[in-house]
């Protein structure tokens, strides 16, 4: 694949992940739907498009992924759309962004990887920004979204461990979207909400899941083994950042110190591990 053309289709991978944040917070907080049935409309729209994309293709369309894989996927769509009720954009992105960081590394070391002077360094600076980003005070996010959110990391990250060494893992995507449809009608039926929904909220649901999430995917698997395993780490690391600009020039979301700050620890000290792993 050309230079100029990996550069592009990772960055749309990157806007589109980000643009999930964006989505989700605008639906929830400025339209009618309910969170519920955000996330089945983000279910049920992302896996069409996954099927879609594959049968242009002329593959088999939504053959892949297992129940757990699914199960994990809709706790982690289930738990980000909660998690946004009351979140902003860019809290969420950060909170969602480490924990699932803290899930891989936290895997790695109970396999019995061993963490040199930077990376333990790293941790700490991690933790640290995450404690002060969950500090009581005038800034603080909610505590019962942000809890939420690091929830949805960690299973976002209990999902792509699983994931892992898949030979077609857009294929396994489609059929765990499909997988976690049903547990999300479940949950439109039995959740804490009424079940809502308005145009503005439809519509802003179809594209998380058909655009952000679908073909986000479709993109970034398609330039991931054009990609080293060092550049795909550290891309990811744009995602928080272009949530929250797009919180503050989208939403109106303030920018405040306590987040700026949170947000170096937290990158910094993630970007120290993972580069200390690399090497």
């Amino acid at each position: 694949m050309p230079r100029r053309q990996l550069a592009v289709l990772t960055a749309l991978a990157m806007l589109a992940f980000a643009a999930n944040s964006l989505l989700c917070r605008a639906a929830l907080r400025d339209s009618g739907i309910d969170a519920a049935s955000f996330t089945t409309l983000r279910m049920a729209s992302g896996g069409l498009m996954l099927c879609l994309l594959l049968h242009l293709r002329g593959r088999k369309p939504c053959g892949g992924g297992n129940w757990g894989s699914g199960f994990a996927l809709f706790a982690y769509a289930a738990g980000f759309s909660f998690a946004y009720l009351s979140l902003p954009a860019a809290t969420g992105a950060l909170l969602l962004f480490a924990a699932v960081q803290a899930t891989m590394i936290g895997q790695a070391l109970r396999r019995g990887e061993r963490f040199g002077p930077r990376q333990l360094g790293g941790l700490v600076l991690g933790c640290a920004g995450l404690i002060l980003l969950l500090l009581p005070g005038l800034s603080a996010p909610p505590l019962a979204g942000a809890l939420l959110m690091l929830a949805a990391g960690a299973a976002w990250g209990v999902y792509s461990l699983r994931g892992r060494g898949k030979s077609d893992p857009l294929q396994a995507t489609a059929g765990n979207f499909l997988r976690a449809l049903p547990f999300a009608l479940l949950l439109s039926l039995l959740g804490p909400q009424t079940t809502r929904l308005d145009a503005a909220g439809f519509v802003l649901a179809l594209a998380s899941g058909a655009l952000a999430s679908g073909a986000g995917y479709a993109v970034w698997y398609s330039v991931l083994p054009a990609l080293k395993a060092s550049h795909a780490g550290v891309v990811q690391f744009s995602v928080p950042v272009i949530a929250a600009l797009g919180g503050v020039l989208f939403l109106g979301e303030p920018a405040s110190l306590r987040l700026l700050l949170a947000s170096v620890a937290i990158l910094g000290g993630i970007a120290l591990v993972i580069a200390g792993r690399q090497r």
